[in-house]
């Protein structure tokens, strides 16, 4: 993927958002998106923010063909990106019919990396990764129509493995999410968040 080229400052948020369908992707992430954050359900608020960016929500009842067929922008969303804000996401959905490419939203890596290597049976701490080419996948994906039509069914599954299927065959460009717009693993993240976003709800 390439650099982030956009920061959420950059962003016009009383610019026009194209027609776009989405969804918010809830299966294969254990019970989590259904722990609270503000009072709501994450899965709940991830939702909000699609609708609220001016994406049609649709559902896996949907089909690909019809998806297909409404040569829209494709948004994934993830429910464990609870609080990514709606004009970031209008914002990717616009980048990525503008660039003819699929966006996939990510946040800086930030923690120390080191490589870890296997020594006579032992892992062994090697040397510390650049962090700088270094970014973690976020929300949203955004599928521009002509790769809808390229792909013969619904996009499924880690958000990360997604980004990196797409990128082995379209062009993709990542854009740098806003803080809040950060993935969680655990409660703890969402305690986290929770306190991190707390300006934004109330």
């Amino acid at each position: 993927m390439e650099d982030p080229y956009a920061d959420y400052d950059e962003i016009d948020e009383s610019a026009e958002v194209p027609p776009a369908l989405g969804f918010v992707a809830e299966d294969d992430r254990g019970s989590l998106p259904f722990t609270l954050i503000h009072g709501e359900a994450l899965v709940a608020a991830a939702t909000w923010s699609l609708g609220e960016s001016g994406v049609t929500p649709v559902d896996f009842t949907t089909s690909w063909e019809g998806m297909v067929a409404a040569e829209e922008p494709l948004v994934l969303h993830d429910s464990l990106c609870p609080m990514t804000p709606p004009a970031f996401i209008a914002h990717c959905v616009s980048t990525a019919l503008a660039r003819e490419a699929v966006v996939v939203g990510v946040r800086p890596v930030t923690d120390t990396v080191k490589n870890l290597a296997i020594e006579d049976g032992v892992p062994v701490l090697g040397a510390t990764i650049d962090r700088t080419s270094l970014v973690s996948v976020a929300s949203p994906i955004v599928l521009p129509p002509a790769v809808v039509a390229a792909l013969d069914d619904w996009p499924t599954g880690d958000f990360a493995e997604i980004a990196g299927s797409l990128a082995r065959r379209f062009p993709v460009v990542s854009v740098e999410a806003p803080p809040v717009g950060r993935r969680v693993a655990s409660e703890d993240d969402v305690r986290l968040l929770e306190a991190l976003s707390a300006s934004a709800v109330s």
